[in-house]
């Protein structure tokens, strides 16, 4: 449980996509560590269940908000705001992952990849910044992909999202670096989690084969031959969330296993 001399203290944090998964990880993490905590998403049931099984771990909060739309995000900020302070930590991790050939890549997809894994990155801190910028300290973490520093083959409306999330970590960790303020990225290799479990739902519906090849397929590419575990990629997140992991700024951290080098 969170207490006193705990290093993120009095810290307001906030989470998207923080109901299930890696996000619901990432959030116990925080606590641990001692933020305040607001999840972000878009079902309230889960977020409630969410917070009610983390409450015993720290001050948690939830907001409904879609991340793709600028005015929804303005407003549960407003809320976290009200409730917990200034957000001096976010994690964009909300996110969405769709396969397609590119020629069968249409339009809807396309938008909606980057809608949700960009463009929400894009909204969120910049609701989040001018709290940051006045307080002088600010810890921004996108989670993004391996998908975001290699290709894959079917995905490539989603690779192209998450290379943009990289170079916008990039680029806002120069503007902003004399501020008190780091941005970095944490990109998981496959990961347990729903997404990876419909992923490999998929593969079984269109090819025919075992749900155990189909998951033997996507864990080849990892040296350790298995899947990254939420736990895993929120102690990376969290590290850099710390006063003490100042110095890393602009940084993309596989959490992959040795996939990506």
């Amino acid at each position: 449980m969170s207490g006193l001399g705990q290093p993120l203290e009095g810290r307001h944090a906030l989470v998207t996509g923080g109901g299930r998964g890696i996000g619901a990880a990432i959030a116990k993490a925080l606590l641990e560590k001692g933020a305040k905590l607001t999840l972000l998403g878009r079902s309230e049931a889960t977020l409630a269940d969410t917070a009610d099984a983390l409450a015993s771990w720290g001050d948690v909060h939830y907001v409904t908000a879609d991340v793709a739309d600028p005015g929804s995000i303005a407003q549960a900020f407003s809320q976290a705001t009200m409730k917990h302070g200034e957000v001096s930590i976010l994690v964009n991790n909300a996110g969405q992952a769709s396969s397609a050939p590119f020629l069968k890549t249409d339009n809807e997809l396309w938008n909606q990849m980057l809608s949700v894994n960009l463009n929400g990155t894009f909204h969120c801190t910049q609701a989040a910044l001018p709290g940051m910028l006045r307080a002088g300290w600010g810890r921004v973490v996108n989670v993004a992909s391996t998908a975001g520093l290699t290709g894959y083959a079917y995905v490539s409306a989603y690779c192209a999202a998450k290379h943009g999330v990289i170079g916008l970590t990039r680029a806002l960790a120069l503007e902003l670096a004399t501020k008190g303020i780091t941005v970095n990225a944490v990109c998981p290799g496959y990961t347990d989690t729903d997404i990876v479990k419909e992923t490999i739902a998929n593969i079984v519906s269109k090819t025919g084969r075992s749900a155990d090849a189909a998951q033997a397929e996507l864990t080849a590419g990892n040296p350790q031959k298995r899947l990254v575990t939420p736990e895993e990629v929120a102690a990376t997140v969290a590290w850099l969330c710390l006063p003490q992991s100042a110095a890393m700024n602009g940084q993309a951290i596989a959490v992959a296993g040795g996939e990506v080098m």
